[in-house]
């Protein structure tokens, strides 16, 4: 059976995962201690409940700043990057159920989790908008995604040097740079209540939920 572009995407971004895992928490070690750590702790602020769903845990670096009682669900389809994770969660003692799943097709029944969180993630998912429908399915109506990424820059000159450069970062890492998050969440039938901007216009917090029915 041939394989299709979007199968062999999965395969080349999970393969770079794999790949890469036993050096990321180093590649990212600068960024993590001068910014993403005090916006991870700011995140953990907007969730409501014990009760949530971790897309994309990688090697576990928002493991920490869960409350030791949190019930929390993660997953991710990098089988190395997820052992790193599965060794933070020990070490710190949070009882996390891990999983290898591709946000892609989410292996939960539908309006199971009060709360989902993605970190970074959304840049590097080769369907973002399937993902995220993913995620409204399995959300409860009145449920809450946070997320951060980072994004195509709204300054026009800007913007057109990351679509230059995104084939080089995909080829390289498996993440666009490229990417307009706030549109394919829309696009995913959610209803984004903030986009607060982090750094300049490129890194972002957005906190949605399941678009709700106009009632007739």
């Amino acid at each position: 059976m041939m394989m299709t572009t979007q199968q062999s995407k999965r395969i080349n971004t999970k393969e770079k995962y794999n790949r890469i895992a036993r050096w990321y928490d180093l590649f990212e070690l600068v960024i993590e201690l001068l910014a993403f750590a005090h916006w991870r702790k700011h995140l953990f602020k907007l969730i409501k409940g014990k009760e949530v769903l971790e897309v994309g845990v990688g090697t576990g670096k928002n493991l920490r700043y869960y409350p030791i009682d949190a019930k929390v669900t993660a997953i991710d389809f990098s089988e190395k990057m997820l052992k790193y994770a599965k060794q933070r969660a020990a070490k710190i003692g949070l009882d996390a159920n891990l999983k290898n799943m591709d946000v892609q097709a989410l292996q939960f029944e539908s309006n199971s989790f009060p709360n989902v969180i993605a970190t970074f993630v959304f840049c590097s998912v080769p369907d973002p908008v399937i993902g995220l429908k993913e995620i409204k399915r399995v959300s409860i109506p009145n449920g809450r995604l946070v997320l951060l990424e980072h994004v195509r820059p709204k300054n026009p000159w800007f913007g057109k040097l990351f679509d230059w450069f995104n084939p080089i970062a995909v080829k390289r890492t498996g993440v666009n740079i490229n990417r307009d998050t706030a549109e394919n969440i829309r696009k995913a039938g959610l209803e984004i209540e903030l986009e607060k901007n982090l750094l300049g216009n490129v890194f972002k917090l957005f906190v949605a939920r399941p678009r709700r029915l106009t009632k007739i």
